[in-house]
């Protein structure tokens, strides 16, 4: 996937959404998927450091409320802002234009997914009636299903144990009384990410 945001751009960004309100770093995640569409996401590795900066710059601050940290723009940072004006409006047509790329790509693939599905039934139809033994071909379907049922033992297998390391993980620190708070939105967002890396693959198939 091409680049997003140009370099330095996400970091102003950034400042004008705590312009907006203050927020917590799971809240910006989400406000920039809505933005985009839901055609990007950035992962907490993208947005923590950055954060982590404008507060050494003194153009935001945080502050503790209950388990979550929230970040609030500083004057400042409303000073940068206002300097800066005539580039947040050049960032906000990069948004559009990466919005509308971002859409043709997620497209472009999904035509390519149908594509090769319809070449992969017309090939095993045509294989099909090329075949003198129908019994034959029943069978190499059969054989398929197991193998992808024995696949899917696996999948699940995996999944159990990564489950229960989890699960020992962060009980683990719960006993230390140590969970920081975006711990279990990064958790859902990788989830995700990873759920629909996994489907993106099935689909190629």
């Amino acid at each position: 996937m091409t680049p997003v945001f140009a370099h330095g751009s996400l970091r102003l960004y950034l400042l004008s959404l705590l312009g907006e309100s203050p927020r917590h770093g799971y809240e910006l995640i989400q406000a920039l998927s809505e933005r985009f569409g839901g055609t990007y996401s950035p992962s907490a590795g993208t947005i923590y450091p950055r954060l982590a900066k404008l507060e050494e710059e003194g153009l935001v601050t945080k502050s503790t409320e209950g388990r979550k940290t929230v970040y609030a723009i500083t004057d400042a940072g409303r000073a940068e802002l206002a300097e800066r004006e005539h580039e947040l409006d050049a960032i906000e047509d990069e948004v559009t234009d990466s919005v509308r790329r971002l859409a043709d790509e997620v497209r472009a693939g999904v035509d390519d997914a149908m594509r090769s599905l319809r070449a992969d039934l017309a090939s095993a139809a045509r294989e099909a009636k090329r075949s003198p033994n129908v019994s034959e071909f029943t069978s190499t379907v059969r054989n398929a299903r197991q193998a992808a049922s024995a696949s899917a033992r696996e999948a699940e297998a995996v999944l159990n144990e990564f489950r229960q390391q989890l699960r020992t993980d962060l009980r683990s620190h719960a006993a230390r009384g140590f969970i920081p708070d975006d711990v279990i939105p990064q958790l859902k967002l990788e989830l995700a990410r990873v759920r629909a890396s996994v489907l993106e693959s099935l689909s190629r198939r």
